[in-house]
C-alpha cells in the first residue's frame, strides 16, 4: 500500500472554505464603496443637466453615456460580483456577448432611425412627386 493517497495533500484550501475559483470576499468596505461610486455616477450627471454646464448637447449626451457605461462596471463588480475568474469565465464571456449584441441593436436602431428622419422629412409629403 501507498502511503500516499490522493486526498492526503495539503493545499490549504479546505481551511478557509475556498474552492480556488475565483472567490470573491463580499465586504462592508466593498458595498460602501460601490453604492458611493454609484451615487456619485449619478449625481454628477444630473448636476451636469440641471447646470447647463455644456453648450451643446452633443458633449454632454457623450459625456453622460461614458459616466452612464461606467456605472454599468461600478454595479457588475461591486454588487453582482462578476469578474474575468468568476465561474472559470464564462461570465464575462457571457457579458461581452451580451454587450456585442446591445451594442450591435442600439447602433443599427440609431442608424436607421437616422436614416429614416433625413429620408422622410415633412417637406417631402407636401410633394406627391418625391413619394415611392
Amino acid at each position: 500500500m501507498s502511503e500516499h493517497t490522493p486526498h492526503a495533500h495539503d493545499d490549504g484550501h479546505h481551511e478557509h472554505g475556498d474552492d480556488g475559483v475565483g472567490a470573491i470576499h463580499v465586504t462592508l468596505k466593498g458595498y460602501l464603496t460601490g453604492f458611493s461610486a454609484a451615487a456619485m455616477l449619478t449625481i454628477l450627471p444630473f448636476w451636469l443637466v440641471m447646470s447647463g454646464a455644456f453648450s451643446k448637447t452633443g458633449p454632454a449626451d457623450a459625456f453622460i453615456l461614458l459616466l452612464a457605461a461606467i456605472q454599468i462596471v461600478v454595479h457588475m463588480v461591486y454588487f453582482l460580483h462578476l469578474n474575468a475568474k468568476s465561474e472559470g469565465g464564462w461570465n464575462m464571456l457571457a457579458l461581452i456577448f451580451t454587450i456585442v449584441l446591445v451594442v450591435i441593436t442600439l447602433s443599427g436602431s440609431i442608424w436607421v432611425m437616422y436614416h429614416l428622419n433625413q429620408n422622410m422629412m415633412p417637406s417631402m409629403m407636401k410633394d406627391v412627386r418625391n413619394l415611392p
